[in-house]
């Protein structure tokens, strides 16, 4: 975990009263060791295989915390579940596509997007703070070639896929 984020959840935890404990020490490590986006329970089944002794809770309050933070983001991938982004920090201008066959998520930064949200959120009368922006996208190998590794390994490891239109 980097040191920026440490010290600014440090802050951050001080600021609201709270401590430090162990159990969130071990969940915001789960967080941070990978740059994957998640769902609480899959940090949930993440911080279940450490030698944590964390509970569900303390997992859902700590997310609700770095959301709060500003540490992590909250983002809709079109599943039907909240996801969280930990790369915010690092690159808060990014951008997601998503593949609507495979779930694939692909994370990428365009200053030309970035350009035109700011200039036509000026033009509106507003200041941009921050811009998002999720494509869909069928998976070209899927439709190539009949075969996609990555739906093979979703299906695979039982992830939820984006419903078919």
């Amino acid at each position: 975990m980097e040191e920026t984020i440490e010290a600014r959840l440090q802050q951050f935890i001080q600021s609201k009263g709270l401590r430090n404990t162990p159990q969130r020490n071990a969940i915001v490590e789960a967080i941070f060791s990978t740059d994957d986006h998640f769902t609480a329970d899959d940090l949930w089944d993440r911080v279940r295989k450490t030698q944590s002794s964390s509970s569900r809770a303390t997992v859902y309050r700590t997310i609700s915390l770095l959301v709060e933070a500003g540490l992590l983001h909250e983002i809709d991938l079109g599943d039907d579940q909240k996801t969280y982004d930990p790369n915010f920090v690092d690159s808060p201008a990014h951008n997601h596509l998503v593949c609507i066959d495979c779930g694939k998520v692909v994370e990428f930064e365009d200053a030309h997007i970035q350009l035109m949200n700011d200039c036509a959120a000026r033009r509106l009368g507003f200041r941009p703070e921050k811009q998002s922006l999720k494509i869909e996208a069928c998976c070209e190998k899927l439709r190539l070639h009949g075969r996609c590794e990555n739906l093979i390994s979703a299906r695979v490891q039982g992830k939820r896929l984006p419903k078919q239109r």
